[in-house]
């Protein structure tokens, strides 16, 4: 195996790791590359996604301790089934052993998980064991980790809009309370807040499907470093340049600089 590439944890683990001021809520994360990281060391491409799975571990561990409460990350999209059916089995192998083994540490620390997609079409040990890791884990509120599981942006305004046409023709909505409000009751994220910071690793820049609706206000950071390769550094390195945008939400600067003011005082 070649040595460290200059994006590397190794490469960059004397660079200091700390928690910025003003840290997101809500992180949601494309993890890109695993297949190029494999690539690149002549290995099968199912070897980068098990060191995707650690990459996990080591960005949820990461992200509690900067305050970051509720992490949203996109592990199978619905376009990934046209992959070859031999790594399609072996990424919901994957997610399978991934969810058994960490079940004890989100248990030990308080961390919910949830997802978010149409789950209900995964192969049925993916099924059972989300099932078994959401109902063990539903009453922590400290953390939520959400995957996004057979998930497609599109898909989910279609199912949104399907289950809204419903409420309004049984009565539970009203025609005239149509609102972003009503209908994003709807979402599969519906009881989530939409993120404030969007990741994008392994160096493209696009949404790919993602959180469309819900990313409408979120900071976008698109890093070179492939998924793998993501560690703590990268990750308050993100976090920092979140910090250092001005979210104005269609007001002036002044507007909003006039409203932190009178925050703080």
């Amino acid at each position: 195996m070649p040595p460290p590439s200059a994006d590397s944890p190794a490469s960059r683990a004397s660079s200091p790791s700390a928690a910025p001021a003003r840290t997101p809520a809500h992180v949601a994360i494309i993890m890109d590359g695993n297949g190029r990281w494999a690539q690149q060391r002549g290995l099968p491409r199912i070897e980068g996604h098990r060191r995707g799975v650690e990459t996990v571990r080591r960005v949820i561990d990461s992200s509690r301790e900067f305050g970051v409460r509720m992490l949203t990350l996109y592990a199978f999209s619905a376009e990934n089934w046209r992959r070859p059916q031999d790594e399609v089995g072996a990424l919901m192998g994957l997610l399978e052993l991934y969810l058994k083994r960490e079940l004890q540490t989100f248990v030990k620390n308080r961390i919910r998980l949830r997802t978010i997609g149409r789950t209900q079409e995964l192969p049925a040990g993916a099924r059972r064991q989300l099932q078994h890791t959401i109902e063990a884990t539903q009453g922590f509120e400290d953390y939520t980790l959400t995957l996004a599981l057979n998930y497609g942006s599109r898909g989910e305004v279609v199912d949104a809009a399907r289950a809204y046409a419903a409420a309004l023709a049984a009565g539970e909505v009203a025609p005239d309370d149509c609102s972003w409000e009503s209908f994003s009751r709807h979402l599969y994220t519906a009881g989530l807040p939409d993120p404030d910071l969007v990741i994008r690793t392994s160096g493209e820049t696009r949404l790919s499907n993602f959180l469309l609706l819900q990313a409408a206000y979120a900071e976008f950071v698109f890093t070179p470093v492939l998924w793998p390769d993501f560690g703590k550094d990268d990750l308050a390195q993100a976090l920092a340049e979140y910090a250092r945008r001005e979210r104005r939400y269609g007001k002036t600067s002044e507007q909003c600089r006039a409203t932190e003011h009178a925050q703080q005082h």
